[in-house]
């Protein structure tokens, strides 16, 4: 039996926009999909707020998502910027080294997307791909490999002594949601464009990255700039986590 809250919830026309959106209603998935939404609306236009005391103030907010294949990263960057302010606001995504950024300082194009004043970055993936991806599918040298682990903490340093607020954010999923996820993709013609080869090897490669990963999280998760592990199973949870964290820690008004 569903109480009174429940039934108002799947009643409205979004509630039953999503009962009659499969042959088989899953009634308690939808619920939680309905109470996910209206906690990221409230989430959201705090969100808001948050981005307008960065202008005002002349803040520089700069956060970071990392993460293994599918856990999350973009849909979660998503639900942070849907209505937020495109002009204070830039979502950074970078393509594959170009030959002559392979032979720059390593941080060097990073350097050129960090905020301005009055503005909020998302990195979706970062100079952390140094740091796993690229050791474990060899696209960087060992030496290449140690030299940006030593010189990480001390760039990161920099960036947060010059007055930017620095959030780095993991999204954690089990190898099993993994392959589901994969496995999604792979069966929707409209999505197959979001698998690279790099993906398709990920479950192959699982214990591999784990071990980078570990490596990473004990070289860099030092208390002026720590990581925050989010679960990313269940990725409505996993956005709202990840918000929250967000206007727990910075102090606008």
């Amino acid at each position: 039996m569903f109480k009174e809250e429940e039934l108002k919830l799947l009643s409205t026309s979004k509630g039953i926009e999503y009962l009659l959106d499969t042959d088989k209603p899953d009634f308690k998935d939808v619920l939680k999909q309905l109470r996910f939404e209206r906690e990221l609306e409230t989430l959201q236009i705090e969100m808001i707020k948050l981005q307008t005391w960065v202008a005002k103030q002349g803040e520089r907010l700069l956060i970071i998502t990392e993460g293994r294949d599918f856990a999350g990263k973009g849909p979660a960057i998503r639900a942070f910027v849907d209505h937020l302010n495109p002009r204070s606001l830039r979502t950074v995504a970078l393509r594959k080294p170009t030959k002559l950024e392979e032979n720059q300082w390593y941080f060097k194009r990073y350097i050129a997307e960090i905020p301005e004043v009055g503005e909020m970055v998302f990195f979706d993936r970062s100079w952390y791909n140094r740091a796993i991806v690229e050791p474990v599918n060899g696209f960087c040298t060992h030496s290449e490999y140690k030299r940006f682990m030593d010189e990480v903490n001390y760039f990161e340093r920099m960036l947060v002594n010059d007055g930017i607020r620095l959030i780095k954010f993991y999204f954690s999923i089990t190898k099993k949601e993994q392959a589901r996820r994969i496995a999604r993709v792979k069966a929707n013609p409209l999505r197959r464009w979001e698998l690279s080869p790099v993906d398709l090897r990920s479950q192959e490669l699982w214990d591999d990255y784990t071990e980078y990963k570990n490596k990473m999280f004990k070289k860099t998760n030092k208390k002026k700039n720590p990581w925050t592990i989010i679960d990313s199973d269940d990725r409505r949870d996993g956005q709202l986590e990840a918000i929250k964290h967000v206007l727990d820690i910075v102090p606008y008004k």
